[in-house]
């Protein structure tokens, strides 16, 4: 038998899951900052646009030329937001399939659902408000270090709950505002519109840094555990 026919040896199995590259959380990271700051200048807009348009007297002190300037400047803003959703949206959902996929290596046992869910739980209306936080509740789950003593797992769940709370908040008041936009006929009905985007805004706001923080938390959990294994670094002895 020559020496080209002989069995090759099998590469040696992994010792440790995979660990995502830091690449994906720095697009996520840079998303969640450009989506806050397209709110921010839209709850600017927004707040100029009351700021002028004086209820239903129109404009007391304003002169149409400037209630003009200040619509038009809301508009552009609503058209920054629509921009910069959609990309930052699909990255967010991409680093969000891929730590599925990551932690699922850690503990299978601890999902419910298989890794497509982290995509289609997000594109089902109404069980978006629900499914995405199962499959990001579970995730969580997986990252926690089991304690040495046997006991059962101890774990904060707050970052993920606070970015929870916000986006569905968020997402519920720009619901309701677009529909009273749609509705209204009158300018105080329409400054009263402006108001509930306004905290839409600033619900989107504070859901993107509260998204920053769970989405750096879940990564330091993922790698520390995938490095130190389910029982983490083993403690100093005194």
């Amino acid at each position: 038998m020559s020496e080209s026919a002989a069995p090759r040896p099998l590469p040696p199995l992994p010792t440790s899951p995979p660990v995502p590259a830091r690449g994906f959380l720095v697009a996520v990271l840079t998303g969640l900052a450009l989506s806050a700051l397209a709110d921010l200048f839209s709850l600017f807009a927004g707040l100029r646009y009351r700021t002028v348009v004086d209820g239903d007297a129109w404009f007391r002190t304003a002169t149409a030329e400037e209630v003009e300037s200040v619509a038009s400047l809301y508009d552009t803003a609503a058209r920054y937001q629509a921009i910069v959703y959609l990309p930052c949206a699909i990255v967010f959902v991409v680093w969000f399939f891929r730590m599925r996929r990551a932690t699922g290596a850690l503990a299978p046992d601890r999902f419910r659902s298989g890794p497509g869910w982290a995509v289609g739980a997000w594109l089902i209306p109404l069980a978006n408000l629900w499914l995405p936080y199962r499959v990001a509740f579970d995730m969580w789950g997986a990252t926690t270090v089991l304690p040495y003593d046997g006991g059962p797992p101890r774990t904060r769940l707050w970052p993920l709950n606070l970015w929870w709370g916000l986006f569905v908040a968020g997402t519920l008041f720009g619901r309701v505002a677009g529909s009273d936009a749609e509705d209204a006929g009158t300018l105080s009905e329409v400054r009263d519109g402006v108001a509930r985007y306004m905290m839409a805004d600033a619900l989107h706001i504070l859901a993107a840094a509260a998204a920053a923080y769970f989405a750096v938390q879940l990564t330091a959990r993922q790698r520390y555990k995938a490095v130190h294994g389910p029982y983490g670094a083993p403690a100093p002895s005194s």
